[in-house]
């Protein structure tokens, strides 16, 4: 049989977010007789337990925050020059993955894989300028494209865009399927009202999310709908300056901040609508979860028409008015609850991720031959 071929990604933590996710879906699904992760972090994740667990090694170097430039790239350099022995490094670092595949290329390593999970780049004026740097040496170093919709592809890949490869963020769909018991439970447990309304958000505190606006689309709402709540899922920089806009709004009592949790597919089930007011996204899986378990989605018109499984559940919605979000949340209110999920939705339009992992094991397999 042989051992299996083990592949490398390149993160700068496993913790929640949408690629990680994805890459951990992909993990659990995947071939491990034949094909290993191993991982090149920077910091601690909250899945760096499940890897080694499920046979994956964790190597870890500084990030460019914590030595600068220079020593992030020596660091990176070195750690592939005496680890070349991998034949595949798949870089989930958007822009920043030209430095990891050019350190890749000089040290021999001949499959190198960029995957985009966005259409933009985060930070300030200097940062994105940084990463903008960072991603020229891509298109070089590269010798394969994934990117989870075509916006993705477009943006990070520009001429090589044609060449690269969709990889859906698939999902276990059965997890996500709508249970009116799990919803009883969950809802009692958040101390809402049987009928009340609950809007649910999950994603990380950044300005990519837009959760200012949320906030106040919730405060315009709660002013015709006493009996509403908004359940907060995530972690991020800008978390406190969210709770203190929420107590000065006076909203304590109806906005609930969960953290980071481990049970989105259960949490999903209590919401009532899933409201995603986000200024860019690549594909988020998190939208996939959410029409999994059946939830109309009401989402920003900047997010990519590839997120709407066909199920009659997403509505794209303007970030300049917060009325029209108001609106659409109440025609939502008043809707029959009745919720159908339907995985065989999802996994006709590509989402489920059995599908996903079945098309990764072959790439992997024929690009290691």
């Amino acid at each position: 049989m042989g051992s299996p071929i083990r592949v490398l990604h390149v993160v700068v933590n496993m913790n929640r977010g949408g690629a990680e996710t994805l890459i951990m879906n992909l993990y659990r699904n995947i071939d491990r007789s034949k094909i290993q992760f191993d991982f090149l972090t920077c910091k601690e994740g909250v899945f760096d337990q499940e890897i080694l667990d499920l046979g994956g090694k964790i190597h870890r170097i500084p990030y460019i925050t914590d030595g600068g430039h220079f020593h992030y790239i020596k660091n990176l350099k070195q750690f592939l020059k005496e680890n070349n022995h991998y034949k595949i490094v798949h870089s989930h670092m958007d822009k920043m993955s030209g430095f990891v595949l050019k350190a890749a290329k000089k040290a021999g390593i001949p499959v190198r894989i960029a995957h985009s999970h966005n259409t933009q780049s985060e930070g300030g004026f200097f940062a994105r300028l940084y990463k903008e740097y960072a991603g020229r040496n891509i298109e070089k170093s590269a010798t394969h494209y994934l990117a989870c919709s075509n916006l993705a592809a477009e943006w990070l890949f520009k001429n090589k865009a044609a060449s690269s490869k969709l990889l859906k963020n698939g999902i276990d769909t059965e997890k996500f399927s709508f249970s009116k018991k799990i919803r009883d439970r969950v809802r009692e447990e958040l101390g809402v009202e049987e009928d009340s309304l609950v809007l649910g958000h999950v994603g990380r505190f950044n300005h990519q999310k837009n959760h200012e606006f949320l906030i106040e689309i919730f405060n315009e709402l709660k002013k015709v709908e006493p009996k509403t709540y908004l359940v907060l899922v995530g972690d991020g920089t800008l978390r406190s300056n969210i709770e203190e806009k929420v107590k000065r709004l006076g909203l304590e009592e109806k906005v609930k901040f969960l953290g980071v949790r481990s049970d989105i597919n259960s949490l999903l089930q209590a919401f009532d609508s899933f409201v995603f007011p986000s200024f860019h996204e690549g594909l988020p899986v998190t939208l996939i979860e959410a029409q999994g378990s059946g939830l109309p989605c009401l989402i920003s018109e900047y997010i990519t028409e590839e997120v709407d499984m066909k199920m009659d559940l997403v509505k794209f919605i303007p970030i300049n008015d917060k009325s029209v979000w108001v609106e659409e949340i109440r025609k939502i209110s008043t809707r029959d609850a009745i919720r159908n999920s339907s995985y065989q939705a999802l996994s006709k339009q590509g989402y489920d991720v059995k599908n996903t992992a079945h098309f990764m094991n072959d790439f992997y397999l024929e690009m290691a031959r």
